[in-house]
């Protein structure tokens, strides 16, 4: 199996370097990933090292928690911080709390051998899920300890399937699983693992921290101007075909509307502004002009929408309606009523368990959304029913970060 394995590996980057030359975001995951080693090439054989991965930016806002509390307590390791995807690497390859940011190189037995080596961490921590068999391979044979935090297992995974001992033996690299839910660690238990702790998702203790710092944005209090607001953000053109009919068609004039697209070029904010009827401006715009004359505020750079979500009366949350769900937990941990596309969450615990206590609502179509709207614009008492129910889920999941703390203080 190992033989079929790297294989199919080899095949895949092939296929991968031809469809590179005609798109740009497997071309950055193809050309990124060749300067990983000689960015690791300041690592000393004396330095102490803790090396956590994230396949992308959701992942990352797992393992933040802990890299922060690392990086207090510890100031004396090196931190590296490794990516699967371009979309988390290119937000956060300037990170400042971490010493290295780069790719993971390809899962092949050369490059996960080298890698191991030239890092020789003292711990891995990997978030929520990548498990690369050459990969977990290297980690076993050079005895590095190494600990999944904040992980999701699913029963269509190939770990539980009769034909998956391959895969379910390479989970023998890890020494410890934190897991978010029961159904994960009844799935490990079933095939023989019980080196699991459940204590939830390392993102609540993450989220509620925003509460603490200055979201202040003068731009954004001065569009805002005290009126109904309702934030938008990352979202796709699936949910901004929603959007747009609501604003055009029903949004009153005490209404106010910002929007941050989940995709920031010139092209795809152009095709947005010309769609909306109402007085639209652009962030990069706002400098020097009057913005209580605009109805609707798009964001066209990255990095704002945390803070944003603080001004909001009610948060929609892009993609539910295209590729999955983003982060709800930002506007939860606001208080904030929330609405999202309901078809792709139901790989997001948080979204599961918010629908069940009714502090969230789905929509499907044009038809949804301007009913949900309406109802949840006139209706203060729902829309503060809803956004306590948010707040209080946040409150009520807090503390997984000092549970995996506690464990890895006894390994550093």
């Amino acid at each position: 199996m190992n033989l079929v394995y790297n294989f199919s590996l080899y095949f895949a980057y092939f296929l991968l370097k031809i469809i590179a030359l005609f798109n740009k975001k497997i071309n950055l995951f193809i050309e990124g990933r060749k300067n990983s080693f000689s960015k690791l090439k300041t690592i000393s054989k004396e330095d102490k090292v803790i090396w956590f991965h994230a396949a992308s930016l959701g992942e990352f806002e797992q393992g933040r928690p802990i890299i922060e509390k690392i990086r207090k307590d510890y100031p004396d390791y090196k931190i590296i911080l490794t990516f699967f995807s371009p979309s988390g690497y290119e937000i956060r390859k300037d990170y400042p709390l971490v010493d290295i940011v780069c790719y993971l190189p390809f899962d092949t037995r050369a490059n996960m051998q080298r890698f191991i080596q030239q890092i020789h961490p003292k711990m891995s921590i990997i978030i929520k899920y990548e498990f690369w068999p050459n990969l977990l391979d290297q980690l076993k044979k050079q005895n590095v300890p190494t600990i999944l935090i904040s992980g999701i297992f699913r029963k269509k995974q190939l770990f539980f399937k009769w034909y998956g001992t391959f895969f379910k033996n390479k989970l023998q690299a890890f020494d410890h699983f934190f897991l978010q839910n029961k159904t994960s660690k009844n799935l490990l238990q079933s095939i023989g693992f019980q080196n699991i702790t459940l204590n939830g998702d390392t993102r609540f203790d993450r989220v509620y921290t925003i509460l603490k710092q200055d979201n202040t944005i003068e731009a954004i209090a001065k569009f805002k101007n005290n009126n109904y607001t309702l934030v938008a953000g990352s979202t796709w053109p699936e949910d901004e075909k929603l959007l747009v009919y609501y604003i055009n068609n029903f949004a009153k004039k005490d209404e106010k509307f910002i929007i941050a697209p989940h995709t920031i070029n010139p092209y795809s904010i152009g095709t947005l502004r010309k769609q909306l009827r109402k007085k639209t401006i652009l962030f990069s715009e706002s400098q020097g002009v009057d913005l209580e004359e605009f109805q609707i505020l798009i964001i066209d750079n990255i990095g704002m929408l945390t803070k944003i979500y603080s001004y909001a009366d009610v948060a929609y949350v892009g993609g539910g309606l295209a590729t999955g769900l983003h982060n709800i937990l930002e506007p939860a941990t606001y208080g904030v009523p929330i609405v999202f596309g309901g078809k792709k969450y139901k790989n997001f615990q948080e979204a599961k368990d918010l629908l069940r206590q009714r502090s969230v609502t789905i929509v499907t179509d044009k038809e949804e959304i301007c009913n949900t709207f309406v109802t949840i614009k006139t209706d203060f008492e729902l829309r503060k029913t809803m956004g306590i129910g948010n707040q209080n889920y946040i409150k009520h999941n807090l503390g997984a970060t000092e549970k995996i703390f506690h464990y890895l203080k006894n390994i550093l």
